[in-house]
C-alpha cells in the first residue's frame, strides 16, 4: 500500500484530487449543519419523498465566503428549476422509461449549452433531470415540491454561512502583503550591497533568481487582497474588516511598481555589471539610496504587520533626491538607467516627483 501511494505521488495523480491543505474544520461543521436542518425543515413543510433536494442544495451551497454562497444557490436554484421543468415536460410527453431518462439528461445538457450556462449550471440542469424522472414521479405536483425543496436547502445554506462565523479572509491577505514588503526591502538592501563589492557571475545569477521571485510574491498577495475583498461581499462583519483591507489594497498599490522597478535595476546590473563598478563614486551612492529604500519599505509595510518588530528609526530615509556627479564614461548607461528606476521607486514612496 505504501508503495502503491508512493508511486502515485510520484506520478502526480494525488493533485488531482487532494488539496495542498485542509477545509477548515468549521466549513465541514458548517456544511453538515446546514444539510441536517435542510433535511428535517423541507421534510416538514413539504411531506412526501425524501428532501434529498433540500440536502444536497444545502451542502452545495454552503462555500468559503456568503457572496459564493448566493452566487452558488442561484446557479443551483437556476440549474434545479430548468432541469425539473425539461423532466416533466419529457416524461408527460413520452412517459417513464429507461431510454427517456437518457433522453431527458442529452436534452438538459443541450439546453444548457443553448443558453449559454456556466459548467457547474449545466451539470446541474442535467442532474436535476435526471433525479426527478430516475425517482419515478413526474408530476406538476412533484415538479413543484422538488424546486421548493431546492429554495428551502438553497436557503438555509446561505443562513447558516452568514451566521455561523462568516469567513473573512483579511489575515491571509495581510500575511501575503507583510511577505511581500519584506522580501523586496531585502531585494533592494541585497543590490545595495552587491553594487558596493565585487560580484562573480553566479553570485549576479543568484541576485536575479531572488529579485524574479518578487512577481508571484507580488501576484499572490494581489489574489489574496482579491480574495478578502470577496469574503467581505455580503458579510454581516464587513464592517469591522473593510477599511483595514482597503489600507492593505493600496500599500500593494504602492509596492507593485517597486517590485516591477527594483527587478528592472537587478537586471541592469546584471547585464553591464564589471569589476571597476563599485569604485564609482555614483554606484556608492545607489547603494545607500537603495538602503534608504530598503528601510521605508519596511516602515510603509508595518501596518500589514500584527506584532511589527521596532525599527531604528521611525523616519523615512528617503528625504531628499539624489545628486550625482557625471560617471565615467563605461558606466554612463548603467548609472542612467539606475538613477532612472530609483527616481520612480522614491516617487512611490515619498509621494511625490522629484
Amino acid at each position: 500500500m505504501r508503495r502503491a501511494a508512493a508511486s502515485l505521488r510520484g506520478m502526480g495523480i494525488t493533485a488531482t484530487f487532494r488539496a495542498t491543505k485542509r477545509v477548515p474544520i468549521l466549513q465541514v461543521a458548517k456544511s453538515a449543519v446546514a444539510t441536517i436542518a435542510a433535511w428535517l425543515v423541507a421534510g416538514w413543510l413539504i411531506p412526501g419523498p425524501l428532501p434529498v433536494f433540500a440536502a444536497i442544495a444545502a451542502l452545495l451551497v454552503v462555500q468559503p465566503s456568503v457572496n459564493q454562497s448566493l452566487g452558488k444557490a442561484i446557479e443551483r436554484s437556476i440549474g434545479v428549476i430548468l432541469g425539473v421543468v425539461i423532466a416533466t415536460g419529457i416524461s408527460l410527453a413520452f412517459g417513464q422509461s429507461t431510454w427517456i431518462i437518457l433522453v431527458a439528461i442529452v436534452v438538459a445538457m443541450l439546453v444548457a449549452w443553448a443558453l449559454k450556462m456556466t459548467p457547474g449550471t449545466s451539470n446541474q440542469v442535467a442532474i436535476s433531470a435526471m433525479l426527478v424522472l430516475a425517482l419515478g414521479a413526474s408530476s406538476p405536483e412533484y415538479a413543484l415540491d422538488r424546486v421548493l425543496e431546492t429554495l428551502i436547502g438553497a436557503a438555509i445554506g446561505i443562513i447558516v454561512n452568514a451566521l455561523i462565523v462568516p469567513p473573512v479572509a483579511v489575515a491571509p491577505a495581510r500575511n501575503e502583503v507583510a511577505l511581500l514588503g519584506a522580501e523586496l526591502a531585502a531585494s533592494a538592501d541585497r543590490l545595495g550591497a552587491a553594487l558596493e563589492g565585487t560580484q562573480t557571475r553566479p553570485q549576479l545569477e543568484a541576485l536575479m533568481i531572488e529579485a524574479r521571485l518578487l512577481r508571484p510574491m507580488r501576484d499572490a498577495a494581489d489574489a489574496a487582497i482579491a480574495a478578502g475583498e470577496e469574503s467581505l461581499t455580503l458579510n454581516p462583519r464587513r464592517s469591522a474588516h473593510r477599511e483595514e483591507l482597503a489600507a492593505l489594497r493600496d500599500l500593494l498599490d504602492q509596492l507593485g511598481p517597486i517590485v516591477t522597478q527594483l527587478i528592472g535595476m537587478t537586471r541592469a546590473f546584471a547585464d553591464h555589471y564589471d569589476e571597476a563598478l563599485h569604485d564609482e563614486p555614483t554606484v556608492r551612492a545607489i547603494a545607500e539610496q537603495l538602503h534608504r529604500v530598503a528601510h521605508d519599505v519596511r516602515l510603509a509595510v508595518r501596518i500589514a504587520e500584527p506584532e511589527p518588530e521596532p525599527m531604528t528609526s521611525e523616519t523615512p530615509a528617503l528625504t531628499s533626491a539624489l545628486v550625482i556627479a557625471p560617471p565615467k564614461s563605461g558606466h554612463w548607461i548603467l548609472v542612467g538607467s539606475l538613477m532612472e528606476d530609483l527616481r520612480r521607486i522614491r516617487e512611490e514612496l515619498v509621494g511625490q516627483p522629484e
